[in-house]
């Protein structure tokens, strides 16, 4: 009895199971036997810039009847259905009403827009199986235009509802989405989570968020219910994207869908069977399952030109004289554009027949490119065993370093280039320095443990220990530095204390880079030790960027006070370098200044004596621009020997935006045994440094090949004795800076594409002078640049296109520039940053077009220029100026 009691409790909880999944199952619409709902379909999609009205934008609508009939219901399940969709009287038109002359699509039908077959096809029956309100399948016909069927999957996402509030996932034209129902009444709301949706399709954008591109995407169908079925339903999509970096430059997508009941009829009667394969079987043959997810449209560019002629109505702009207009500029993006649809031998074609005097520029967007056509083009074009080439060669390095989108295969290709014969050391060490670089980048893309990647690590890792050269060791730390690995900390600290005074530079500046939370208490020992000397004598360059770093390091109360104690015991100059290292933490409100204050509340470390230091050096921070997308500051480091002699200059650049920062400048010029040539005494621990003098350059985070002016007494005077005057240059080319492609698939199943690009024309360059008998130097850093971004958004069916472009171009420089006399103690020395006049024009550009090759086209712009400036420095600064220019410069 009991047994038979437990077989009864047993069926009834499986019942009682099966019947509470089905009620979970919430209820679709349910149409009635015998009727044909007849409707109107709208679906239109409007571009325009951010802050653009309806009535101003480009786009166009696509409108129809719709019939739907019942075909099958499951007689045990009424909320399984087979629903026939058919279209007819199509028409597409502008979206917002133009005159004659304006609208293209006057005079024109929907089957001499699509033509008479796609029209047929898109007025062809599909049949919808319905279960519980989702689509369960979708049924058309093969071989038809992607468009066509992206069009009926965009129509049949309005008849996909669930009755009941709740949330979930469902799958449309859009891909598979979250979504969440929210139910009232006859009312039923929808709300698509448009970040959550999984497509087959995949863009790329810059590795910087500084430099890359925010969207901000919404989704909502509203659909009013009547008799069990829909009555109307009303979507909007919109889509807002931005450039990071300016918010201005933006453009949005509305895409809008409204289908209205208009009338119901007598229709047919549904059929009656129990498969529903056999049903479509009778109702045609040549019916197939397609997915709900849009189809990819490969749509041809009909009358563009090919590369070919492309360069040749392009190339002028690339002579040397033109390279520094904005004009460079955007031809140097409209061609990457035309590069990345052409094949390997057309680009071989073009860098074959280019002179050599547009080579370089032709190198720098033949890489930015960044397809698999154009690195093979590239590699076969160039040969890194000729020592003519040299320019060309570093042109393809600095390139790959700046790449917005790197992949395996170009870190692959550096590897091979470093496995074969190259002529030139500099070109080697540029090679494994911009390895580290990939590196990086591939990491940030999740890509740490692609097989390249982990073997460049290892080389990058293991380099410097297993040499004994330094420049060797130096040029594995420079690319340590680009590479920015966590597990590079123990060793980078290692060398910021036992190599030399370059060594440990490059050591303690790739530490600086790193995050705060990666400088692990045993660093800051390290870096304790070094500045304090403790275990041996280091020169000033090293001990100020150590003492830089535990400033930037969350310090503590301790460190602090140590630092600062020191003021009074270092070196001349060195005193008055950490003394205004300390001002400017204070006045510029860094990290440590809570610290610091703290500290300065003791009168052993802050009093009278320690913070009246006379010297030259200087650090000094600032902001050259502060709006709500963007900050971006300059620091400006100057360290003097004893004699008045530079030893080091440091200039910074940092971009902020988007809680992200970019190092977008560091210019670096450094000095050494140059003391003799005045006839004064080396400072401590660098009584027996060679002479030297050289640039470093950080540009958007990538560090590039040091550059030495001279190196060694005789080289120092055969150069200042044939000198011109002329900055050696540092960093010239053309930059892919921005570099952002997104497919958007709108719920109309319409497709846009948005691609926001923008190129930098740049011109870095450093020089340093000396006039022995005035007893002056000089040393400047120019920054010149023209620089193009264009943010383009359209809305291509191939046979229909809309788009908008918003852009702006400017053109400016950015000087500094250090003048000291050291003809008297203390020196004279006047810093000036230098900010010229430029102009910034803004541009906006709306289109639409048709295949016959009818289209309307409007721009408007916007012109002005910048007024020119000096940045403020410190108020000693200001003083030591008016004195170095009243006494006047003899050279």
């Amino acid at each position: 009895m009991l047994r038979l009691n437990l077989i009864f409790i047993c069926i009834f909880f499986i019942q009682f199971s099966a019947a509470a999944k089905v009620s979970d199952q919430t209820s679709g619409p349910r149409l009635n036997n015998e009727k044909l709902y007849k409707y109107s379909y709208a679906a239109e999609v409007l571009l325009d810039r951010a802050k653009g009205t309806a009535e101003e934008s480009t786009g166009y609508r696509i409108s129809t009847s719709v019939n739907v009939n019942l075909v099958w219901r499951n007689p045990s399940n009424k909320d399984e259905q087979l629903i026939k969709i058919l279209m007819s009287d199509v028409k597409i038109e502008n979206v917002n009403k133009r005159d004659d002359k304006r609208n293209i699509f006057l005079g024109s039908s929907a089957k001499s827009i699509l033509g008479k077959d796609n029209l047929a096809a898109l007025e062809k029956p599909l049949i919808l199986h319905l279960n519980f309100g989702k689509v369960k399948s979708l049924y058309s016909y093969q071989k038809e235009h992607a468009v066509i069927t992206n069009i009926k999957r965009g129509l049949v996402s309005l008849f996909q509802l669930q009755l009941s509030s709740g949330r979930g996932e469902e799958e449309d034209v859009s891909g598979k989405c979250k979504v969440n129902y929210q139910s009232r009444q006859n009312q039923v709301t929808r709300i698509k989570e448009l970040d959550s949706c999984k497509t087959a399709d995949t863009g790329f954008t810059s590795h910087s968020k500084v430099l890359g591109v925010s969207s901000k995407s919404t989704s909502a169908t509203v659909f009013t219910l009547e008799d069990g079925f829909i009555k109307s339903a009303h979507s909007e999509e919109n889509h807002l994207l931005s450039l990071n970096v300016r918010q201005a430059i933006a453009a949005k997508i509305v895409s809008k869908q409204m289908l209205q009941l208009v009338k119901i009829e007598a229709g047919p009667k549904e059929t009656a069977a129990k498969e529903v394969k056999s049903i479509i079987k009778t109702l045609d043959p040549k019916y197939v399952s397609i997915p709900l997810a849009a189809e990819t449209v490969k749509s041809e560019c009909k009358g563009c030109p090919t590369l070919w002629e492309h360069w040749q109505s392009v190339s002028k702009e690339f002579e040397p004289k033109s390279l520094s207009n904005s004009t460079a500029a955007r031809k140097f993006l409209s061609l990457i554009r035309t590069m990345r649809k052409a094949q390997k031998e057309e680009i071989l074609q073009v860098l074959r027949s280019a002179s050599s005097s547009v080579l370089p520029p032709l190198v720098d967007a033949v890489t930015s490119t960044q397809t698999l056509a154009s690195l093979e083009a590239i590699l076969e074009f160039l040969d890194f065993s000729d020592e003519e080439g040299l320019v060309l060669q570093e042109r393809f390095l600095y390139a790959c370093g700046f790449a917005s989108h790197p992949n395996e295969e170009m870190l692959k290709a550096l590897m091979g280039i470093r496995n074969g014969k190259i002529s030139s050391n500099d070109i080697k060490e540029s090679v494994v320095i911009i390895m580290g670089a990939l590196v990086r980048k591939l990491c940030q893309k999740g890509g740490c443990e692609l097989p390249a990647v982990v073997e460049t690590k290892k080389l990058i890792l293991e380099g410097p220990d297993s040499t004994e050269v330094e420049s060797e060791i130096k040029m594995y730390l420079l690319a340590l530095k680009n590479a920015l690995l966590p597990e590079a900390v123990p060793l980078l600290t290692k060398y910021s204390e036992s190599g030399s005074g370059p060594i440990s530079s490059i050591s303690i500046a790739a530490l600086q880079k790193y995050d705060v939370s990666l400088i692990t208490e045993e660093v800051k020992k390290t870096l304790n030790r070094i500045y304090h000397q403790n275990h041996r004598v280091h020169e000033k360059t090293v001990r100020t960027a150590a003492a830089d770093l535990i400033f930037s390091s969350n310090p503590t109360y301790m460190e602090v006070k140590n630092l600062m104690l020191s003021i009074g015991s270092l070196p001349h100059e060195m005193n008055k370098y950490m003394l205004s290292k300390v001002q400017d933490i204070l006045h510029f409100e860094m990290p440590a200044s809570k610290v610091v204050r703290q500290v300065m509340r003791d009168m052993i470390a802050y009093n009278y004596d320690r913070f009246s230091k006379v010297g030259s050096s200087s650090a000094f921070s600032g902001y050259i621009t502060r709006d709500p997308d963007t900050t971006a500051t300059y620091s400006l480091d100057i360290l003097y020997s004893g004699s008045g002699i530079l030893r080091r200059s440091n200039m910074d650049i940092m971009t902020f935006s988007k809680d992200t920062q970019l190092h977008a400048s560091q210019v670096v010029i450094e000095a050494q045994g140059l003391e003799s040539l005045i006839a004064a005494t080396a400072d401590e621990g660098e009584e027996d440094l060679e002479s030297f003098s050289g640039m470093s350059a950080v540009l958007f985070d990538v560090q590039l090949r040091p550059v030495t002016f001279f190196k060694g007494y005789s080289d120092l005077m055969s150069k200042m004795f044939t000198a011109t005057g002329e900055p050696i240059n540092v960093v010239k080319g053309l930059i892919l800076l921005v570099d952002h492609s997104q497919v958007i698939q709108l719920q109309s199943g319409l497709r846009a594409s948005a691609e926001f690009q923008g190129g930098l024309a740049i011109d870095i360059s450093g020089g340093m002078e000396f006039s022995l008998w005035y007893r002056e130097s000089k040393t400047s850093v120019n920054n010149k640049g023209a620089m193009v971004v264009t943010g383009n958004v359209t809305v291509d069916m191939d046979f229909v296109r809309a788009g908008v472009e918003v852009s702006f171009e400017t053109e400016a420089a950015l000087d500094f520039i250090t003048t000291v006399k050291f003809s008297q103690y203390p020196f004279l020395v006047c810093m000036q940053m230098e900010k010229a006049q430029f102009p910034f024009r803004q541009f906006l550009t709306k289109y639409e077009s048709l295949a016959s090759g009818k289209h309307y086209i409007s721009r408007k712009g916007r012109r002005e220029i910048v007024l020119g400036s000096e940045f403020p420095l410190h108020q000693e600064n200001s003083n030591m100026c008016k004195k170095v220019f009243s006494e006047g410069s003899d050279w």
